[in-house]
């Protein structure tokens, strides 16, 4: 009878364990596919030339990309005032006429990235391959993953991407673009001194080693730092930087780098790669290159920062983008005097695809375009 009792609690133990097992396993397998699942966009560069029918391009956006919104959401907005943030409204427009798009994506590398499929096989710029233990150095010293407390407890969002273009000069959009729930710049373009047209406010700056200001006294406050990792060295930077260790300029950046940031650790983060392969292959349509940074097939850090928008925030604009190859004398940076005519075709962008890309969101207002330079 005792033996009969014993095996009862054991299969009662046995079945329980089981149980929860599977609960953990299932809570582990969601947490994996939050932005992974079956539903999510087909890995990019699978739809390369993939067509979903004769109304799309060969990369599966509209080719009638109609200015007007689709009835569903027209009726959706309809009662939203001027200037009211408007939740979900980017990613919706951009299903419409992408319908391969899927939001979840996460803007930064947190300690579960090890379990990121998307990024996990490719090497830098395009994943995080070979980086374990670099990436893994850094997260355990910032901590902090996400935006600000404040901005990530919006009911809606509103981003803002300032590139670098001469077309923001004496445009006075200053007030504009500060009114921005976010405010993204690019590398080391300044805001001292040209806060009339680019407004005095930055939520984040992103760059590379070789982008990133190299004065101190022109860091912003307030603004978290992110690095956007294009090859190994630049994990390799950030972990000096983060760690207050000497940077050594012979780690093979090619051109000179910053050797210290102005920022505490928890003020620092790691851009998803996974903007960037998404920005290449299946937004632009850049060559593959089975995966491997290749002539032509790096998108500009803008193309990267509008693509991390579109998944996480609900309105998106930019200003300050666009190259008039038409007007050689125009100046090429609205920070400096350097014309147009000194732009030359980059050995890693294809910026006349970057400009078609950016020209279909604004065409089908996925983004607003402050500038009108696109």
């Amino acid at each position: 009878m005792g033996l009969l009792v014993f095996m009862r609690n054991l299969l009662l133990a046995l079945c329980l364990f089981l149980v929860l097992g599977f609960l953990y396993y299932s809570a582990w397998k969601l947490h994996l596919l939050r932005w992974e699942d079956s539903n999510s966009v087909v890995l990019s560069f699978d739809s390369v030339g993939h067509t979903i029918g004769s109304e799309y391009d060969k990369l599966g956006f509209l080719l009638n990309l109609d200015s007007k919104l689709p009835p569903e959401l027209a009726s959706k907005y309809a009662n939203f005032s001027e200037g009211v943030c408007k939740p979900g409204y980017a990613s919706a427009l951009m299903t419409v006429i992408f319908p391969k798009f899927s939001k979840p994506a996460p803007m930064f590398l947190d300690d579960s990235f090890r379990k990121w499929a998307r990024i996990r096989d490719f090497v830098p710029p395009f994943g995080i391959k070979g980086q374990d233990n670099l990436i893994k150095a850094i997260l355990s010293a910032t901590k902090d993953y996400r935006l600000t407390p404040a901005l990530d407890s919006l009911s809606c969002r509103r981003c803002i991407i300032v590139g670098n273009g001469g077309v923001l000069a004496n445009k006075s959009l200053g007030l504009k673009i500060d009114d921005y729930d976010v405010v993204i710049r690019l590398n080391s373009a300044p805001v001292k001194g040209f806060e009339k047209d680019v407004g005095g406010k930055t939520t984040l700056r992103i760059t590379y080693p070789e982008g990133a200001i190299q004065k101190m006294e022109q860091y912003e406050k307030d603004s978290l730092f992110v690095l956007a990792g294009f090859k190994w060295q630049d994990f390799k930077w950030l972990k000096y930087i983060v760690y207050k260790e000497k940077v050594s300029a012979s780690d093979g950046f090619w051109k000179s780098v910053a050797t210290r940031v102005p920022r505490e650790p928890h003020e620092i983060r790691i851009l998803n790669p996974y903007f960037i392969q998404e920005a290449a292959f299946s937004f632009i349509g850049l060559p593959f290159n089975n995966g491997l940074m290749g002539r032509g097939n790096i998108p500009t850090l803008g193309s990267v920062a509008i693509t991390m928008a579109l998944h996480n925030c609900d309105e998106v604009a930019v200003a300050g983008f666009g190259y008039d190859m038409s007007s050689p004398n125009a100046p090429l940076h609205y920070y400096e005097n350097i014309k147009m005519s000194a732009i030359k075709e980059s050995w890693t962008h294809n910026i006349q695809r970057e400009k078609e890309f950016l020209r279909k969101l604004v065409k089908a207002r996925v983004i607003t375009d402050l500038t009108s330079g696109i």
